[in-house]
Parts: structure tokens; C-alpha cells; sequence
């Protein structure tokens, strides 16, 4: 394992970097209060992504954790780039606000870096009953801090794979490999577009954002032998491998990929997958617990394998949605309870009986794939998806040293920045409104300036 860059970035980066992120939900109109400055007395306030997983536990909260404790809590949901963004404001300010905010293992590292998270060791270790021990290595490393603390607690862990329609793939005769590369997952969407009338052969993400379209499009430029930085901090997206990764990436998808690729994220591949309009999908694991839920259209039907590769091994994502508590936190001791009630063993079995196994928030406990529930109703995908995880190498990805950790992101604070501009760049020509090479230059040009700054240390 090589050594991570530990650089503190200077306060002003920081401040500047969460000042232009911040601007763009204000001026959008994006900006949603969640009324008051912040929570008192038996209550607390969440901020929380949109995914399907997070409003299932807000429809149980309620019933069932404010039932058994008296603690009432405030959800904010928000789409994944305008919680980010929301997220960055109150956090950076230490605004007090929000008590607990989803954040990744890409936030939470950075964050408790610089004072912005209340550490949970304190609280594991007077709470033997959450059994720490019991959740996976890989997502306790990511959301532990330079200082050796943990600063978060999964909700759930997730890495990528490839869903693919079976019975489509039986009807055209076509077979997916046991480990697919991309070339030919590019074969079988050609072969597979047009399978039923309005089907597509691939759904890739298009819409901008560091974490929307440059989540799958890193591993694949991972994987192709390109890198965003080499291990002296030079920017390479100018590099003959990262252009080749990200002309296939985009050829494909704007050849064989869904309509409207350019404004399509997660959530719209989701519906595209569940809709049967499209034959496959490269994404998270977490996705296969809503193509397996009852009532999809789609459950059974979807088969399951590893995310494809070229030059490396393996090319799978490492990420979680986690539960990170405010260090400016009115109440963090009824934080925690509500951070350790929703990251539990005991909410996952209450997912399972009420809602179903398969939408059980997954990926972050080993007593999750020992339960016979869990096995017999995510039998479809849930060995490939631990498997995804514990092959997932976040800090050696690709094929050269890299300067800091990171697999669909580079673990460093002006990569928000960085990224979504990047993003709007790729995702223009995704749109036909530039070329890839056009998009490139432009980029490189912007991770040129991180280059100057980090470049020597």
C-alpha cells in the first residue's frame, strides 16, 4: 500500500473552493431552509441525498426510531449534487443547522481534517451493542481520519458493476463473459440496441457533476491506464490513455447509450433499467436492491457482473453514503443515536421484514451476507457486490502510482471544483456540442492549476 498524501490544504483553498461550490444553488434557486438555525431540544435536523434507500428510512423514522426514543427528527432531501452543495456550506461555516449530513468516504476524510465532523469513537465505545467490529474493513478505513478516529458510520457501502438484462440477452443469444472487458460490453450494446422496440444497448451516466458522470468515467480511464495526476502531481488528462478511455465512454454512450444522455444521472439510469429501455447499465451495486425490489418490473430479470476492465484486474468503485455528525452539533449525543440507529444491524432487519430484503441498505456489515433473509432474497447480486467491494483498491486503481487516494474521485478538496467543471466539459460532448479532444484540452487546463499548487510537495 503506497502512502497517502496528507497535505493540509491552506484554510483559504477551502474557504474559496466551498464559496464558488456554495454560489451556484443560491443563484439557481436551489436554496431550500429547514426552518430555524438550527435544532433544539429533543429534536435534530438531517440532510440527506435523494436516493431510494434514504427515503425509505425517512418513511420509518417516524414509526419507529422517534417512537422509541422521543427524538424527533427534520429531514432535508436533496438531489445528490444540490445536497453536496448545501452540505458544503453549512459544514464549512460550522453553521450548526444540520446535526447530521449524508456524506461520502470522499467528504469525510477532508472534513474531519479540518475540524468540521464530531469524532464517534467516543460514542463505539460506549455503545458495545452497534458492534463495530461487524462493519467491513474497507468502509471503516474510508471514514477514518488522519488522526485514526472514526469520523463517520456507513449507511451503505456500495462498489460498480454491470446489470444486464438476461432474458434480452437470451432472446438475441447473446452472452455476457464471466469478466467482461469494454470492448466487448461496446459489442454486446451494439448487438442489444434495438432488442425490444425503444430499447437502447447501455445506459451510462452523462449528467454533470464529480460524483454523476466522472464516477463511472474515472474507473473506466482507471482502467484504460490513465490517471487524473501521475505520483508527482503532473495533471495527465491530456495523456493518450485518458483520451482513449474517454472517447470510448463517450462514442458509446452517445452510439448505443440512452436518450438524453447528457442530463442522465443515477436516478434517471435507474428508471431507464426498471423501464426496460435499455439493455444494460454500469453503475453502483446499490442499484440492484431497487431492480430487485417487488413490485420491479424487472426483478429476476437482471443478471449480474463484475465492472468490465482493459488493463487492470479489477476497475469496481469503493463508496459510501455515511451518517457524518456536525462538530457544531447542538445535540450530538442525540445525533449519535439517531447516526447509530440508522447504520444498525437492527434497522437493516427492520428494512428487511417491512420493505424487503433486497432494499436493505447493504455493503457495510458481514452479518448482512451470514443472514439466511438477506442471502435468499438478494441471492441475485449480493456475493458480487461483496465481492466488488473487497476487491476494490482505492489506492492503487490503476496502473501507475498515484498521488493520493481514490478510485471514481482524487481524495482531495479542490477535486469538487475540479471534477464538476471537468464534468460540464465531458458532458457537452456527450451532447454533440464539442468534441472529446476539445473537452480535454479545456480540462487539462483547469487541473493544470491544481498541478501548480500541489506539484513538489
Amino acid at each position: 500500500m503506497r502512502t497517502q498524501s496528507r497535505r493540509r490544504p491552506p484554510r483559504a483553498t477551502l474557504a474559496m473552493a466551498a464559496a464558488g461550490t456554495l454560489l451556484a444553488p443560491l443563484l439557481s434557486g436551489c436554496w431550500v431552509g429547514a426552518g430555524g438555525a438550527g435544532s433544539g431540544g429533543d429534536a435534530i435536523n438531517v440532510l440527506m441525498v435523494n436516493n431510494p434507500q434514504m427515503t425509505e428510512l425517512q418513511k420509518l423514522t417516524r414509526a419507529h426510531f422517534t417512537k422509541e426514543t422521543g427524538i424527533k427528527v427534520n429531514f432535508t432531501v436533496l438531489p445528490e449534487n444540490d445536497v453536496r452543495d448545501k452540505i458544503s456550506q453549512d459544514f464549512a461555516n460550522q453553521a450548526g443547522q444540520y446535526d447530521v449530513a449524508t456524506l461520502s468516504n470522499y467528504e469525510i476524510p477532508i472534513y474531519a481534517r479540518n475540524g468540521w465532523l464530531h469524532e464517534m469513537d467516543s460514542y463505539v465505545a460506549k455503545d458495545p451493542s452497534y458492534d463495530e467490529k461487524d462493519v467491513l474493513a474497507p468502509m471503516r478505513q474510508s471514514l477514518t481520519g488522519d488522526d485514526g478516529k472514526l469520523y463517520g458510520q456507513p449507511f451503505y457501502g456500495e462498489s460498480s458493476f454491470l446489470m444486464y438484462r438476461k432474458d434480452v440477452f437470451e432472446q438475441k443469444g447473446l452472452t455476457m463473459p464471466a469478466r467482461p472487458t469494454w470492448q466487448q460490453v461496446a459489442d454486446l450494446a451494439a448487438k442489444a440496441d434495438g432488442a425490444e422496440p425503444g430499447m437502447k444497448g447501455i445506459c451510462l451516466r452523462g449528467l454533470p457533476g464529480w460524483g454523476e458522470v466522472m464516477a463511472p468515467l474515472t474507473t473506466v480511464v482507471n482502467t484504460f491506464g490513465g490517471t487524473w495526476f501521475d505520483k508527482s502531481w503532473k495533471a495527465r488528462l491530456d495523456s493518450p490513455a485518458f483520451e482513449q478511455a474517454t472517447k470510448f465512454y463517450v462514442d458509446l454512450v452517445r452510439e448505443h447509450g440512452e436518450s438524453g444522455a447528457a442530463q442522465s444521472g443515477f436516478a434517471e439510469c435507474l428508471n431507464n433499467m426498471t423501464q426496460g429501455k435499455v439493455a444494460m447499465w454500469y453503475d453502483a451495486t446499490s442499484a440492484a436492491g431497487s431492480l430487485e425490489a417487488k413490485g420491479s418490473p424487472v426483478k429476476g430479470k437482471v443478471g449480474y457482473a463484475p465492472a468490465p476492465v482493459e488493463k487492470t484486474e479489477s476497475s469496481g468503485w469503493l463508496y459510501t453514503w455515511a451518517w457524518g455528525i456536525q462538530d457544531a452539533s447542538r445535540n450530538p449525543d442525540k445525533a449519535w443515536k439517531f447516526v447509530s440507529w440508522a447504520s444498525s444491524k437492527q434497522y437493516e432487519q427492520l428494512v428487511g421484514e417491512q420493505i424487503g430484503w433486497s432494499n436493505v441498505p447493504a455493503g457495510k456489515r458481514a452479518s448482512t451476507y451470514t443472514n439466511p433473509a438477506y442471502a435468499k432474497e438478494a441471492a441475485a447480486f449480493q456475493e458480487m457486490t461483496k465481492q466488488a467491494i473487497e476487491q476494490a483498491r482505492p489506492n492503487d486503481p490503476g496502473v501507475q502510482p498515484r498521488p493520493a487516494p481514490g478510485i471514481q474521485f482524487v481524495g482531495i478538496p479542490e477535486f469538487t471544483d475540479l471534477g464538476t467543471r471537468v464534468s460540464q466539459e465531458i458532458s457537452a460532448a456527450i451532447a454533440g456540442r464539442q468534441s472529446v479532444e476539445s473537452a480535454l484540452k479545456k480540462s487539462q487546463r483547469i487541473a493544470e492549476k491544481i498541478s501548480e499548487e500541489y506539484e513538489g510537495r
